[in-house]
């Protein structure tokens, strides 16, 4: 907890305690009543800290998948909470979510999004080598027709079909390099071509 939140912590609490107190005044004379509205207002007060908690968290998830393209040719992506970059990109129209890899050669797919993205991973030549953080895998040499990432399109993208088991398609800079600028600071990527 960071000393802002603190004191609002403790603001609301006093001021919990004001409200509370003039309540109790008020109403002296009744106090099983008093004592059913200080219940239904501490509920209220216990539903808003909640609430404002809940909506910080949900904005902020909400926030972290949103790609932002700004103006023609430029994409704004926020740094998820794992540290990485993620981008949805439409292959051959099939919505395929990327790890941004700029480690990686090309782009790498694994077979089920080769397959979701119109390839039969069964009919690849697995010729092409990668080394890989989990040792030697091999690659499938592929041709996409159509990648699209908001409002640019390329046509006959090169990538690769993982052989081996993979968490996710990776984003490498053989597609990252077809934009002009590829810039990453203050937790956001910034693509512009």
């Amino acid at each position: 907890m960071t000393s802002d939140n603190i004191a609002s912590l403790i603001y609301l609490v006093l001021l919990g305690c004001a409200v509370g107190g003039w309540m109790f005044m008020s109403g002296r004379e009744s106090i099983s009543k008093t004592l059913q509205m200080a219940a239904v207002w501490g509920f209220i007060f216990l539903g808003v800290v909640a609430a404002y908690g809940l909506w910080n968290d949900v904005q902020r998830q909400t926030m972290n998948d949103q790609m932002l393209q700004m103006g023609d040719g430029q994409i704004i992506v926020p740094r998820q909470p794992d540290g990485h970059y993620y981008l949805t990109l439409a292959l051959n129209g099939e919505n395929i979510r990327f790890v941004v890899d700029t480690g990686a050669t090309d782009m790498v797919l694994t077979r089920r999004d080769a397959e979701r993205a119109g390839l039969d991973p069964d009919s690849l030549n697995f010729i092409g080598m990668a080394n890989t953080a989990n040792g030697t895998v091999r690659t499938a040499p592929v041709r996409i027709d159509t990648v699209r990432l908001g409002d640019i399109t390329d046509t006959d993208v090169r990538a690769s079909v993982n052989g081996g088991e993979m968490f996710g398609s990776l984003l490498g800079m053989g597609y990252l390099e077809k934009w002009g600028r590829i810039e990453i600071s203050g937790g956001e990527l910034r693509l512009t071509r």
